[in-house]
Formats: C-alpha cells, sequence, structure tokens
C-alpha cells in the first residue's frame, strides 16, 4: 500500500508530500487541477520511461519518492531473488536529470527499470477511465483475498506440499514406467 508519495521539481510540482491512509483514496478534482501529473509521476516511480521535458527547472533534479507498506505483500522472496534489503516499509525513489540520465532505487539501492517495473507490477495497478480492469483475472482475485485474509503463511505451506505432492507423482509414474517397459523385456 502506497503510504506516502513526494514529488519534486516535477511538470508543475515545485514540491508536494502526500500522506495517504489506509483504506479506499479516491483522487478528484476537475480537468487541469493535477490529477494527471500525479499519475505520470506515479508512474516514473514504478519504472515508466521518464520525459525529460516534465522535469520543471532543468537545473535541479527531479524526485519522486513512494513509500509502501509491503508487510501483507509476499515480497521476500522477489526481494531475495534481485538482492535487495526486504523492507516493510520500502522507500522506492527515481531521481531524473536534465541531462537525460535517471536513476532509480529501492531501500537506497541502485536498480536497473526492469527491477522496479517489476516490483511496480506487485504494488500498485493503474488504470484510466476506459481501460480493461485486472479485477477480472482469477490469479489478481486470489491474490487479493490472500492478502485480505492474510493467508502468506498457510498459502506457503500449501504451495510447498504441492511440489513435494507433484515431485512424488512423477517419481511414482517413472517407476511405473520403469517397471512396465522391464516386464515387457522380460
Amino acid at each position: 500500500m502506497l503510504t506516502e508519495l513526494s514529488i519534486k521539481n516535477y511538470a508543475l510540482i515545485e514540491d508536494i508530500k502526500i500522506n495517504l491512509q489506509q483504506g479506499f483514496t479516491i483522487i478528484t478534482g476537475e480537468t487541469g487541477a493535477g490529477k494527471s501529473i500525479m499519475l505520470g509521476a506515479l508512474g516514473l516511480l514504478l519504472g515508466k520511461r521518464a520525459d525529460y521535458s516534465a522535469i520543471r527547472n532543468a537545473k535541479n533534479k527531479c524526485i519522486i519518492e513512494g513509500v509502501f507498506d509491503i508487510s501483507n505483500y509476499s515480497l521476500k522472496g522477489f526481494f531475495e531473488a534481485e538482492d535487495l534489503d526486504f523492507e516493510e516499509q520500502t522507500i522506492i525513489r527515481r531521481e531524473i536529470l536534465a541531462s537525460g540520465k535517471s536513476r532509480a532505487f529501492i531501500n537506497d539501492t541502485p536498480v536497473t527499470l526492469p527491477v522496479l517495473v517489476k516490483l511496480g507490477d506487485f504494488l500498485i495497478d493503474i488504470h484510466g477511465q476506459h481501460q480493461t480492469l485486472s479485477l477480472g483475472e482469477n490469479q489478481y482475485q486470489f491474490q487479493v483475498l490472500d492478502t485480505l485474509a492474510k493467508n502468506q503463511e498457510s498459502l506457503q505451506k500449501y504451495k510447498k506440499g504441492l511440489k513435494e505432492h507433484k515431485k512424488t507423482s512423477a517419481a511414482i509414474n517413472y517407476s511405473k514406467r520403469r517397471s512396465v517397459s522391464s516386464l515387457k523385456r522380460a
């Protein structure tokens, strides 16, 4: 869950910090109020390619930072696979320079944009007015249910048991095939 968003030197925004509370958050406003600018900044934070013309003042770098509470997201495996420090309050930062350079950080560790995109896919799902929602996808529905039910431990036990079951079934099938082929040769 995104708990804080900080945007500096981006488009019309000089410096803003938005604190978000737990629960459902809706951002509304009239046309031109800045909703798209905020979503653009959030997109950059999650790994979208930077448009350097959106930097407000070319003398200063654009910094977008988000604080995410990921305690219920089951992402330790992702952090281990990417050799990142796991923190329940994870900070993602993106720095963009007018020179065309861009840097990304997860918990102060430099990362590539593909890593940022992978993590971003777990954290936020942004949809425009006429886009298809992922709410209809089974995998997404299961992920939401498991997160809300706090089933991470049970889910891990189930996955481990299923893996063992498949491995044992494969070994049994292999043994059966060997036995049948041995009998046919005899």
